[in-house]
């Protein structure tokens, strides 16, 4: 008898055509998220799951005695208990590398966006602002040859500082938990401090995952170090700054602006005051979103959950389990 899988992301036929080669398929093919109750109704009969967004937790865990695979189609898995999928000696996997390349180029796409005021400007001629020459209060500011800093140097930081370096010709600067020293060389960027860095860099990117180390990471007394003129970038996680901070420093012009793919409540209330600010360039966590870049994740996701129901090693585990 096959092994019974449930699929709570909508995925291309293709790729469920091919999982049922192999294994039962059941398919949410919904784009809202399934409903919690649902879940924990239909784990009890599966052995793999394949989701981005439902908490992997003891519940569910709990709630599923013949689960041994589950499948994030994602890099971050912040909706895994770690501790509790290890103690139930599950298999747990993500799909790194692939969208590398995609979120890099969206980040730029957010640094540009800020800095030239390219979403402002947009609705000031799409609202038939645009009478004669532009007037200084809405020009931008100057990218190239300005300091990047970023916080989290992990393969994504990598692919963004080669493009600041090689495209913009900017100085690029970098904190992590751990130096990388290869990193360094080979694209012409230095280590620093985190006070160094915030207190210097022209332009501030964090890309560290959620942990509970990281939580509120960023918050009032990094934005009082940033100069006045720096522009805050996020691609990692929400809840790694301390939004109402970010608000505050913003109103205060503390700051000269922001770019936003993440939150700390997602999707965000449509009464966050950072989306009545001009200066603030929001997303809606779409970093890999391409349809190139999401179908080879959930290629990835679907491939680590056979590799696994047939006792194989899946090529990405997440590294608690490595």
């Amino acid at each position: 008898m096959k092994k019974r899988v449930l699929v709570t992301e909508q995925f291309p036929s293709s790729i469920i055509q091919f999982l049922e080669q192999e294994v039962e398929v059941e398919y949410w093919g919904k784009p809202d998220q399934m409903p919690r109750e649902l879940l924990l109704k239909k784990a009890v009969n599966i052995h793999g799951l394949i989701t981005g967004k439902d908490q992997i937790d003891q519940a569910l865990i709990e709630a599923s005695p013949k689960l041994e695979v589950v499948s994030n189609v994602s890099v971050g898995y912040d909706n895994f208990d770690v501790e509790a999928i290890k103690n139930a000696k599950l298999l747990a996997t993500h799909t790194p590398y692939v969208l590398d390349e995609t979120v890099a180029d969206l980040i730029f796409g957010l640094i540009m966006a800020t800095s030239r005021r390219i979403t402002e400007l947009d609705q000031y001629v799409k609202q038939g602002k645009w009478k004669f020459s532009l007037d200084k209060t809405l020009f931008g500011t100057d990218v190239h040859h300005k300091k990047l800093g970023i916080i989290g140097m992990g393969r994504i930081g990598e692919k963004v500082a080669r493009r600041a370096r090689l495209g913009f010709e900017m100085e690029v600067a970098y904190f992590n938990r751990h130096r990388k020293q290869n990193v360094e060389k080979d694209l012409n960027i230095r280590y620093e401090e985190m006070d160094a860095l915030l207190e210097s860099s022209d332009f501030i990117l964090l890309l560290t995952p959620l942990t509970k180390e990281t939580y509120h990471l960023i918050g009032a007394d990094c934005f009082h170090k940033m100069k006045k003129t720096a522009f805050f970038i996020n691609a990692g996680r929400g809840p790694v700054v301390d939004e109402k901070a970010l608000v505050e420093a913003l109103r205060q012009n503390e700051i000269a602006g922001a770019g936003l793919d993440v939150f700390e409540q997602e999707p965000t209330d449509p009464n966050n005051p950072l989306l009545q600010m001009k200066n603030v360039v929001t997303l809606p966590h779409t970093a890999s979103a391409t349809m190139e870049t999401r179908n080879q994740m959930k290629w990835f996701a679907a491939k680590n959950m056979l590799q696994g129901l047939k006792g194989e090693k899946p090529d990405a585990l997440i590294k608690e389990l490595q």
